[in-house]
């Protein structure tokens, strides 16, 4: 069977000592940092250019940084609640206290998409400008952020994919390479965190990209930000058939587990909840477009 080995990356970027304490930047933490800054020069780029707007930008510059501090927040709050909340309830429940370990990983992105769609809305209500246009601005410029966190994840060797027999499988380490059924030898699974940044992060932006800047979309409140919970649903919900659901939804008796049947797959959390990103979106684009 042919199949590529995992290439040796350090899930550290470098690591220092300083009075008998190590600090060390993760490759993870720089795409957080890195989505952020790009989504943010993104966004002062969209509110600068005149022409995408019919009465001018919804918010200053001015406002957009301190906008920035409350995405932030959001994203680190909600990321991580996320997680406790969709993925391990039990765990975290009689071990309350694991919550605050971020460095231990778990962060969510529908958990971080919520607690930024909080941190917008409070934000919105506080300066007195208009949502839907400012979500229109951080779903155009989200794309890249999402690119860099799924790369992160697979140089973390994390979140894979099911097992596979396809040349491109890659035989991840660790807990990765047990448990591969009816596969002899080397267990190779899906890079399913690659096939998330392609679709995810380039393919998105791209689609994004061109609606805002050749097609005008942004005249339109709601319509980006329509496409891109439409098109963030419809890819995770399909890579999901080729990733790993996570070990606590397929273990026995957990209620939260591969419950639903659809032609003989269970819809994992992942793509339950996608659906209600999928149908919100399409509402959004369908509801500003006849407003059009």
């Amino acid at each position: 069977m042919s199949y590529i080995p995992f290439p040796d990356i350090s899930p550290e970027l470098f690591s220092i000592e300083l009075f008998g304490m190590t600090f060390a930047l993760r490759w993870y933490a720089l795409a957080y940092i890195a989505g952020l800054v790009i989504g943010w020069r993104l966004v002062l780029r969209m509110i600068r250019a005149e022409r995408l707007w019919t009465f001018g930008p919804p918010m200053t510059e001015d406002q957009l940084e301190r906008l920035l501090s409350w995405v932030i927040l959001g994203v680190i709050l909600g990321g991580r609640l996320g997680f406790v909340l969709f993925y391990q309830p039990a765990h975290y429940l009689t071990h309350p206290l694991d919550i605050l370990k971020v460095w231990e990983g778990g962060m969510s992105f529908h958990g971080g998409f919520l607690g930024v769609m909080t941190a917008l809305v409070a934000f919105c209500l506080k300066e007195r400008i208009s949502i839907l246009p400012v979500a229109d601005l951080l779903a155009a410029a989200t794309p890249p952020g999402l690119f860099l966190g799924r790369i992160a994840n697979f140089i973390n060797a994390e979140l894979w994919g099911r097992p596979t027999t396809l040349p491109w499988g890659v035989a991840f380490p660790g807990e990765a390479a047990q448990n591969c059924p009816g596969i002899e030898g080397i267990c190779a699974r899906h890079p399913s965190q690659l096939y998330e940044a392609g679709l995810e992060g380039i393919l998105l932006f791209t689609v994004l990209s061109l609606l805002v800047w050749r097609r005008g979309w942004l005249h339109w409140p709601g319509s980006v930000s329509g496409m891109f919970l439409a098109g963030y649903g419809a890819t995770r919900f399909l890579v999901e058939f080729v990733r790993q659901p996570d070990a606590q939804f397929v273990s026995a008796g957990n209620p939260l587990g591969l419950a639903w049947q659809i032609s003989g797959y269970g819809l994992t959390m992942g793509q339950i909840l996608s659906l209600p990103m999928i149908l919100l979106g399409l509402y959004l684009v369908l509801r500003s477009r006849r407003a059009a």
